[in-house]
């Protein structure tokens, strides 16, 4: 990313802190009421493309990246809106495959707060609340999009499905990766309830592509897919990882698509989890182009899109000598995929964690899905107001590890910096430092505000 300017990002501050303002994105009201008044009053600008909508728990950033790889390189214009950010807000509304610029993300929204306002006021005379700031920005992203424009947008669900307010766009490919326990608050105790949730983004006439599901999901999914009449394709019927070999920095990948198989795929990215989801984008990535039994898309356009693609903050390494990486596993199902990624692809004698969860998260099960591959966690928190004290993350993890296997630091540079030195320690002089490493979790935040100590720009 070019350097930013510093009035630019002044001004990029002043609308993040009126944005702040608004209901954060942590709290969600079951209505698409305000985001279609505001589609409605800006001319429908979700209708001026076609849309390729990700769900599920875990996973859905990296689809979407790896979506966008694919389309870019067989010659799209894309659009592309994810979230939460790591480090800085734009990094959410991508045009041509990468962040629009600060100026251009005051821009927009200057150009659509008269309308916000507007919705604003209808809304507060019927005794409702004034647009959140995830409706905001996924207004602003639909604006951006259509004024590019591209020729096709990759939405990520920001939380659920149904009520989601990315869910006002008709997708034509619904790709919903694994689902898991998160967010129970809004979204239900148990897996059919969320996986009912996230079923609401398969449209009437759409193709659904699922990634392997626990039988409860899947259930849920396919029952809703038939009552919209949706096309289904399912992860290892009608495409899947055939095979997979890790290899120096990521893995060579052997991929059945829905048109046939893709051989020799690498994909600069660790964990047999970013392989499946590397064959769930492919599969809708066929969809979107209508590929099908016996008509492939371009093979090598294919690996060329996969080498390409870049996923921030997931398994990244920030640091050698010792190894640093940055992961924002932020549940268990994302800390069990982290684990077993290190677990297989890395010979560490010793991996120190630091981890910093969210007061609304699973930190019990966040760090019961570590410990079994850490040697110790050094506790600390991010600089949210929602995060979990530290000592009080220690009181759940003296329920998993030994008293000698925690740490606990307030801030997170410090806890950085002990851990690196803990994992510098050794009783052989001789031993290489590479032999170890450190990795950073347990909230996107966490990871976001070590990639930035660690000199890692905004991507």
């Amino acid at each position: 990313m070019p350097k930013i300017e510093p009035a630019a990002l002044a001004a990029l501050r002043a609308v993040e802190a009126e944005l702040d303002q608004r209901w954060p994105e942590t709290k969600i009201a079951p209505s698409l009421d305000r985001i279609r008044m505001l589609t409605e009053i800006l001319g429908d600008p979700q209708r001026a493309y076609p849309v390729l909508h990700v769900a599920g728990t875990n996973g859905k950033t990296s689809v979407a990246r790896m979506l966008d790889a694919l389309l870019t390189r067989i010659g799209l214009r894309t659009g592309r809106y994810t979230s939460p950010h790591l480090q800085l807000v734009t990094e959410r509304i991508n045009v041509d495959n990468a962040p629009i610029s600060p100026e251009r993300y005051v821009e927009v929204y200057r150009d659509i707060e008269p309308y916000v306002r507007m919705v604003d006021q209808r809304s507060e005379g019927t005794g409702g609340p004034k647009m959140t700031k995830f409706e905001v920005l996924t207004g602003m992203a639909f604006a951006a999009f259509a004024e590019a424009p591209v020729d096709a947008a990759i939405l990520e669900v920001g939380l659920g499905g149904s009520w989601d307010a990315t869910n006002v766009a008709d997708a034509k490919i619904a790709a919903i990766c694994p689902i898991g326990i998160d967010h129970v608050e809004y979204l239900g105790p148990d897996l059919p309830s969320i996986a009912r949730e996230k079923a609401g983004v398969i449209k009437e006439g759409a193709i659904a592509v699922l990634a392997a599901q626990e039988p409860e999901a899947a259930n849920v999914l396919l029952q809703h897919s038939i009552e919209v009449d949706a096309t289904v394709a399912r992860e290892s019927m009608e495409f899947g990882m055939l095979e997979r070999k890790v290899a120096v920095g990521g893995q060579m990948l052997r991929l059945q698509g829905l048109g046939g198989v893709y051989d020799e795929v690498f994909l600069p990215l660790h964990g047999e989890h970013q392989g499946r989801n590397a064959a769930l984008a492919l599969a809708a990535a066929e969809a979107f182009f209508g590929a099908g039994a016996g008509r492939q898309l371009d093979v090598e356009a294919v690996r060329e899109a996969f080498a390409s693609v870049v996923t921030p903050g997931r398994l990244e390494r920030v640091r050698t000598a010792p190894s640093v990486f940055v992961d924002a596993a932020h549940n268990p199902h994302g800390a069990a995929a982290l684990a077993r990624a290190l677990s297989d692809e890395f010979n560490f004698r010793r991996l120190v964690a630091v981890v910093g969860v969210m007061g609304d998260k699973d930190a019990r099960g966040i760090l019961n899905a570590l410990e079994p591959v850490v040697s110790e966690v050094v506790l600390t928190r991010n600089s949210s107001p929602r995060a979990l004290d530290p000592d009080d993350l220690a009181v759940v993890a003296r329920e998993i590890f030994s008293d000698d296997r925690i740490v606990v630091e307030t801030r997170l540079d410090d806890a950085l910096e002990t851990a690196v030195q803990l994992a510098e320690e050794t009783e052989d002089p001789d031993e290489p430092i590479s032999g170890s490493a450190v990795v950073v979790t347990g909230s996107v935040v966490t990871a976001g505000e070590a990639r930035a100590l660690f000199g890692k720009e905004p991507a």
